[in-house]
């Protein structure tokens, strides 16, 4: 462990000297990657000199108890060793979890996709229900939603609603969210009180910035149209929505949430380049998966993940064997619980991993 904080305090050393550069200053992409690391490295090194002090109180400890000339400074000496023997594997386990190589995409901002999947007006209605689940989720977090797309279901909710949401570490928590969500319920519609099984499908990206995506302008066909839906006569009459195609791979992205042409121009950008990185992404999680079994797998959208029973009031988490019965709680927003579990169930299986390395 001490050899390893040591590469970690010399790396720490190099990063500080560097992100003070000239040259790396005016280079955005190098000073974000650095500035991040930086930030990394800064906790393990901090909690690596709580360590080192710890385990040299045990050391001195022991000293002061072997040598037994002052009867007081040994009785001391026995309080500081208990101390110190129960704080050293509490530290360790913290060292050895920070010490786990982080992925470089969770400090990202995330795009949610919900769509509705089989089960009709019911699964549209559910997709609703799923984003003001998140929305309500992402309030309580103090991050930011906003709203990129949707297009509303005949009976309420949607048929795909794509929105972002901004803050910390957000895609690191979210990311757990990707899959098939399914919902057991009696619709609204269904006269003799049958319990009927809608789904929805969610995907979280984590978004693009700028210089994460070589986008060339002149791979991308822009068209404008009227918007559709609610929105009053100057959204309906106007020229303002607009859809990009990336004409190299066919992805298109639209916006039509925005009044403003200019506003819909830049929030299909987002999303545009959201996409396009997510398919070298997926290499990328699909070579990872290949590596190791792992819980948030190369986007396998046909997996399901949390089924949602309004009976019973249940929600069951298929993918760590996880059932709670505070379903009310969960569908406004308290997933919170559900996705610390899956948080642990991750780590511990990137910890066995990483052991054999410290």
């Amino acid at each position: 462990m001490i050899d390893k904080l040591r590469i970690v305090k010399q790396r720490f050393d190099e990063v500080s000297d560097l992100i003070i550069q000239p040259d790396i200053v005016t280079d955005q992409k190098r000073y974000v990657q650095l500035n991040k690391e930086y930030k990394d490295l800064k906790q393990i090194v901090d909690l690596g000199a709580v360590y080192e002090e710890v385990l040299a109180n045990r050391d001195e400890a022991k000293e002061i108890i072997s040598d037994g000339s002052d009867a007081e400074m040994v009785e001391m000496a026995k309080m500081e060793l208990d101390e110190a023997q129960e704080r050293i594997p509490q530290l360790e386990d913290e060292l050895k979890m920070l010490l786990i190589p982080k992925d470089p995409e969770d400090a990202k901002n995330v795009i949610v996709e919900i769509r509705a999947g089989t089960g009709g007006d019911e699964a549209s209605i559910f997709a609703g229900d799923l984003y003001r689940m998140y929305t309500k989720f992402a309030s309580d977090k103090g991050w930011k939603v906003e709203l990129e797309d949707f297009s509303e279901g005949s009976s309420g909710g949607f048929k795909e609603i794509i929105f972002s949401i901004s803050g910390e570490e957000v895609y690191g928590t979210m990311k757990f969210e990707s899959g098939v969500h399914r919902v057991q319920r009696v619709p609204q519609t269904e006269t003799q009180g049958r319990v009927h099984t809608s789904a929805a499908t969610v995907m979280v990206l984590p978004e693009a910035e700028e210089f994460d995506i070589d986008l060339k302008m002149s791979d991308v066909r822009i068209d404008y149209f009227c918007a559709s839906g609610p929105g009053g006569q100057s959204v309906n009459t106007t020229y303002s929505a607009v859809r990009l195609t990336h004409e190299p791979t066919g992805i298109v992205a639209q916006c039509q949430d925005q009044k403003s042409q200019h506003k819909n121009k830049d929030k299909a950008f987002k999303v545009l380049r959201t996409r396009i990185y997510e398919k070298e992404l997926e290499k990328k999680l699909a070579e990872d998966a290949a590596k190791r079994k792992t819980l948030v797998s190369s986007g396998d959208r046909s997996a399901k993940v949390r089924t949602y029973n309004y009976p019973q009031g249940r929600v069951t988490e298929h993918r760590i064997g996880l059932t709670l019965y505070d379903l009310s709680s969960i569908i406004n927003g308290d997933i919170g619980k559900i996705i610390e579990e899956l948080k642990l169930a991750e780590n511990a299986e990137k910890l066995k991993e990483a052991e054999a390395d410290l």
